[in-house]
């Protein structure tokens, strides 16, 4: 079948060859707009199957096109693909963080052109055959994962190294992380400025939603555990994609009330346990959120005393201490900078 193709691009040149050569391919009929504001007009008028558009134009340029149709419910999920002069990553990223699909920097080849439009229109259709029949309702387990795996695959990766700030209590939300390599914990401060470790977050979690599904400011502090390679979601795509598969929507409704109850746990706790049964709980979550299994023989862990206090709520000379009494009584032994843990269910049996 014919798809339509729409290209948006203020330069004759550019405007006409692409399109020629798109048009020779045979597979594909191609409409052109010589600016931003005819380019909407087409949009919303012929409703094309793919957008190319130049950022750089005058009256309305690429970054307003791409805003104005996606607030358009019929142009909204149309894949669109930036052509863009500029190399410099500030544009890229801000290309991508509107919603963009890809890009393609001037001067590119036929080869390029092809490849990016054909991986659009094959993302875009496979998208549909599996989820539009279905309304979102009624998806499965791996279907939803599914989806979510494409939202992170979309979003700007970013490395933080160890003890890097990723957001501050306060900060209003613009993202959604998905941790794609590496540790961070979320803490919170004392008044005299010791920290109270909330959570750890480790490989293939989604951490920092809460704040944006509650529309507040984060509520605590989030720091790289070690280097971190961390996939960056906008809110905006975050949202399109609950808004339309509600079953996600609710699967993350589950993990906020799964979060509520765990720090609801940890604060009875901190009210209620000995230092020596919070300091077991602390070991214990480390090792459960570095090997993803409960009760596992022979963990390591690698973790600061400094944040294993925090995540304890106690000081730092109370962990010494209860960490050697653990290794006389053999339940872990230290390695350089690690801990082996050689049996978390004895640990977490420990009541006094």
């Amino acid at each position: 079948m014919v798809k339509r193709i729409l290209i948006i691009e203020d330069n004759f040149e550019i405007r006409e060859g692409t399109a020629e050569i798109l048009e020779l391919t045979g597979d594909y009929e191609v409409l052109t707009a010589p600016d931003g504001r005819v380019g909407v007009e087409l949009a919303t008028k012929h409703r094309p199957d793919i957008i190319l558009c130049d950022i750089m134009m005058p009256e309305l340029d690429g970054y307003c096109v791409l805003y104005m149709l996606s607030k358009n419910e019929h142009t909204a999920d149309i894949p669109f693909i930036f052509l863009t002069a500029k190399s410099e990553r500030a544009d890229i990223r801000k290309a991508m963080e509107m919603g963009a699909d890809d890009y393609l920097t001037k001067p590119f080849d036929d080869i390029e052109l092809l490849n990016a439009i054909e991986s659009r229109l094959r993302k875009r259709e496979k998208l549909s055959n599996l989820f539009v029949p279905k309304s979102g309702l009624h998806l499965s387990e791996e279907e939803q994962n599914y989806l979510l795996q494409d939202l992170v695959k979309d979003a700007r990766v970013k490395v933080f190294k160890k003890k890097q700030l990723i957001y501050e209590s306060g900060d209003s939300p613009i993202f959604v992380y998905y941790m794609l390599k590496g540790k961070v914990r979320s803490f919170l401060y004392y008044q005299d400025g010791r920290e109270l470790s909330t959570g750890i977050h480790v490989n293939d979690q989604f951490f920092g939603y809460e704040s944006i599904l509650l529309n507040e400011g984060y509520n605590d502090n989030a720091a790289a555990l070690e280097d971190c390679e961390i996939a960056l979601i906008p809110k905006e795509k975050f949202f399109e994609l609950l808004y339309n598969k509600p079953i996600v929507a609710g699967k993350f409704i589950k993990l906020l009330s799964g979060n509520v109850r765990e720090k609801e746990e940890q604060m009875l706790g901190f009210a209620y346990d000995t230092v020596r049964k919070r300091v077991a709980n602390a070991l214990v979550n480390v090792a459960e959120k570095s090997t993803g299994t409960e009760n596992a023989e022979d963990v390591v862990i690698r973790i600061s005393r400094d944040d294993l206090a925090a995540l304890a709520g106690t000081a730092n000379e109370t962990i010494s201490r209860m960490l050697a009494d653990f290794k006389d009584e053999k339940l872990i032994t230290k390695e350089g900078n690690a801990i082996r843990i050689f049996s978390v269910e004895k640990l977490k049996n420990i009541r006094f």
